[in-house]
């Protein structure tokens, strides 16, 4: 399938309506993740973005402990409310009685004023809802998703799903979803619920293309939307090298090798392997938009760059030969070679 070719460009939710640009930004750093990062360089980050033309931003109270979210509220809140779309997920409420002293302990570097407390109770999805919108300091969140149900379906479907589906009724959200780092369960509220979206991490890449089997072939036969994150990997896609990660721990060495000759294949036709990760998942219909996470101006600036880079066919057909992609992967169309 053809693919965006500005940053900016504009797909809508299933029949939400609601609008996303084609490279949206993930504010989990935003939280302090893995590294500091000051309150200056966040909100240089977020204008980065802004300039380059995002205009969908993504972030979870899980970020920082609701840091992410008062930053991105903070560095979104003198932008007319009608022209960007914020996400936000519930399923882990924050509790103010953290350790005194500590540092949180799930990979962010920030103290542990709080602790997480699992709950996809509905009184937890509204209670959730609400201290988001506190947090933001914004009048609406415009997509709510469950944040990570793995561990706790039952709760999920039965009681924090029916809890978004009023929430959308009543128009204090204007889509709702799922987002999780697999592929099963997101095409099970694809295949059993009315959600508008479903945001998937790392199972549609380069090296991954799990949700191609079943999510992503059933989002497109009933009008739903997946916006696929974490397109790097963890950082094996975006610098391919020993001791690189994947999903957060060290990178096997078949998969290290793969994306070596993913990057080879992609240098021979002059694309670099990270803007070959970022256009891969434009080859499926569902797909409205990809999210790059970043820390720094600089960051926005190199995804924004990579996204602009268009790889030829040839460069596809390469990556098949190589056996690094399936032979009956979808992939994007972007540029017509000369014969």
């Amino acid at each position: 399938m053809s693919v965006p070719g500005e940053v900016g460009d504009v797909a809508t939710l299933g029949r939400s309506g609601v609008p996303v640009t084609a490279l949206s930004f993930g504010a989990a750093a935003l939280g302090n993740l893995f590294a500091p990062v000051t309150d200056e360089a966040a909100a240089e980050t977020v204008d980065a973005a802004w300039d380059a033309g995002i205009r969908y931003f993504d972030t979870a109270p899980h970020y920082g402990l609701g840091l992410s979210e008062r930053r991105l509220g903070d560095a979104l809140r003198g932008r007319a409310r009608d022209t960007y779309t914020l996400s936000t997920k519930v399923g882990r409420l924050l509790v103010a009685d953290g350790p005194p002293g500590g540092m949180d302990g799930e990979g962010f570097a920030v103290p542990a004023t709080h602790r997480r407390v699992w709950d996809f109770s509905g009184d937890g999805v509204r209670r959730s809802v609400e201290d988001s919108l506190q947090r933001l300091g914004l009048d609406r969140i415009d997509v709510v998703y469950l944040h990570d149900p793995d561990d706790h379906a039952e709760q999920a479907f039965r009681e924090g799903y029916p809890a978004l589906e009023r929430l959308r009724a009543e128009g204090t959200v204007r889509a709702i979803g799922a987002g999780m780092n697999q592929a099963a369960m997101l095409t099970r509220f694809v295949r059993d619920t009315d959600v508008d979206a479903v945001l998937c991490a790392g199972r549609y890449t380069l090296l991954d293309q799990r949700a191609g089997e079943e999510l992503l072939p059933e989002a497109t036969a009933r009008g739903k939307s997946v916006v696929v994150g974490g397109v790097f990997n963890s950082g094996l896609l975006a610098d391919p090298r020993p001791g690189a990660t994947y999903d957060y721990a060290p990178a096997p060495m078949d998969l290290l090798d793969r994306a070596l000759r993913a990057k080879a294949v992609a240098g021979r036709h002059g694309v670099p392997l990270r803007a070959a990760a970022l256009r891969f998942p434009f080859g499926q219909t569902a797909v409205a938009s990809v999210l790059a996470g970043a820390r720094s101006a600089a960051e926005v600036a190199d995804a924004a760059a990579m996204f602009a880079t268009r790889a030829p066919a040839r460069m596809w057909e390469e990556l098949r030969g190589e056996s690094v992609l399936g032979a009956d992967v979808p992939v994007p169309v972007e540029v017509e070679e000369q014969p």
